[in-house]
């Protein structure tokens, strides 16, 4: 996802892959446009980095789409469960 220079692909495809992570966990999330491009960028970011970890992707792969959009969902529930936490 990243190996593109062309910055406008990026933010779109993290905008499609922070909003589908957001419509696969239902519920209120704080942000707008630019919070879920950015939760789809730092998604990508962190699935890229999964991947690695996991010997899914060599040293030179990035995440793909879908990679982008599984890590902007852990994202998305990481900051559920610490935000849960804290209204208690």
């Amino acid at each position: 996802m990243f190996g593109d220079k062309n910055w406008l692909v990026v933010i779109i495809l993290g905008g499609i892959a922070g909003g589908l992570a957001k419509l696969l966990m239902p519920g209120k999330d704080p942000g707008g446009c630019i919070i879920t491009i950015l939760l789809g960028i730092a998604g990508a970011l962190l699935g890229t980095w999964l991947g690695r970890l996991l010997h899914l992707y060599g040293p030179n792969e990035q995440a793909g789409f879908i990679g982008a959009v599984i890590g902007a969902f852990v994202i998305l529930l990481l900051y559920r469960l610490i935000l849960g936490r804290r209204r208690f």
